[in-house]
């Protein structure tokens, strides 16, 4: 039985990217499932997901026949997670890394026998192969239970921003497209892609996709949101995973040149976060302009523009904060090599460090922040969940 919503109702969730951070958006999620009722199937028609997003949009995506079940498994995964289950993080691992990409300038910086990166992710690719089903999200695509999973990666050949999508729905309905700098490509969503979208540049390898390299989705990913309008999404849940967008930046100066990881972490942060936070006020202001024209002229035409519900969830805390309480839970090789690089709390660089800090016990400390943001929106979830309805506020478990 298909379970398609009508094209005026497609609700969308993004997921942005991040690494380690990405486990805010599961308490998110969390919140939502309980919120929503006990056995109510996934209530997002699209999920679209970059870098370490793209695998929670997926594995909600496979289990999208019970949002809360989905939501679990996702869950049992970051809170028990382990940095040697995303990549290999031993004295002789890193050392051949950065061997390796010394020895590369020796071959016009190119990796002879495979992709040139410092962490070797084998462990990653075994830990998705054995947690996501991708037939199963073929299965839930086919039932109807959703329309479209959306994974963004970017190209190293073309320089564009990627996004590889499935559907069940024909092409003629959710055509492909192509505008400056972003494409969208109908396939058959595998592991390859997930890797691709994660692929943190130079620290993770990128993956072939075709005859093409693609490494993490948010390095040429202007727009976060738009592939998710271009798959037909009317109504739109954003989790971000930046620090409090009301926090007042530091104007401390430390009286000496930043280090290589500050450098590294104003990088990431540009990629991760500013571009979804321009991506944000850009939709409000259009959102703000159609509503000028109709009401000046109902019948007025607005050049293909159409108004997009949204709702924005980011970080309340800062998580450069948590960093530096979890820090020291990293294998003692990889603290090792922050620390030469100054990617340690006494450095100043903790926001790089946040990107690789995949231990359980930081995940869970920003599983429980996502969750408590989230529930203090929730008046505002339950309107975005039921725009038609009288909401009645949640209460309790």
């Amino acid at each position: 039985m298909s379970h398609h919503q009508p094209a005026a109702d497609r609700t969308a969730l993004v997921l942005t990217g991040g690494g380690a951070r990405a486990a805010y958006q599961v308490g998110v999620l969390k919140a939502a499932a309980q919120l929503l009722p006990k056995r109510a199937h996934n209530p997002f028609s699209i999920i679209t997901g970059t870098s370490a997003g793209a695998v929670n949009a997926v594995a909600l995506g496979a289990s999208a026949n019970n949002f809360r079940l989905a939501v679990k498994k996702v869950e049992h995964i970051w809170s028990h997670l382990h940095v040697d289950q995303v990549y290999k993080a031993g004295h002789l691992d890193l050392l051949g890394g950065i061997l390796r990409l010394a020895f590369s300038l020796f071959h016009q910086g190119i990796g002879l026998r495979k992709p040139l990166s410092i962490l070797n992710n084998a462990p990653l690719a075994e830990l998705l192969s054995r947690v996501i089903d991708f037939g199963d999200l073929e299965r839930r695509l086919e039932g109807g239970l959703l329309d479209a999973v959306g994974v963004t990666a970017s190209s190293y050949d073309s320089g564009e921003s990627v996004t590889f999508y499935q559907s069940n729905l024909g092409g003629n309905i959710l055509p492909e497209w192509r505008q400056a700098r972003r494409r969208g490509v109908a396939t058959r969503l595998g592991l390859e892609h997930l890797l691709a979208s994660s692929a943190i540049p130079t620290l993770l390898p990128p993956a072939k996709i075709g005859e093409a390299y693609y490494g993490d989705g948010a390095l040429r990913q202007v727009s976060p949101i738009s592939s998710a309008i271009h798959l037909g999404a009317e109504r739109i849940l954003v989790v971000g995973v930046s620090g409090n967008p009301t926090h007042k930046p530091s104007e401390r100066h430390e009286g000496h040149s930043p280090s290589m990881a500050r450098m590294m972490g104003h990088v990431f942060n540009s990629a991760f976060i500013d571009a979804l936070e321009n991506d944000m006020e850009h939709m409000v202001r259009i959102n703000e302009l159609i509503g000028i024209v109709r009401n000046e002229n109902p019948r007025a035409e607005t050049a293909g523009l159409k108004m997009v519900d949204f709702l924005c969830i980011n970080p309340s805390v800062e998580i450069n904060q948590l960093v530096a309480r979890h820090f020291n839970s990293l294998p003692r090789s990889m603290r090792a090599v922050l620390k030469m690089t100054g990617a340690t709390p006494s450095g100043g660089g903790t926001s790089m460090a946040s990107y690789l800090l995949f231990e359980g016990a930081f995940c869970r400390d920003l599983i429980a922040c996502g969750y408590r943001d989230a529930m203090a929106q929730e008046e505002a979830l339950m309107a975005f969940f039921y725009p038609q309805r009288e909401v009645v506020l949640h209460q309790g478990a």
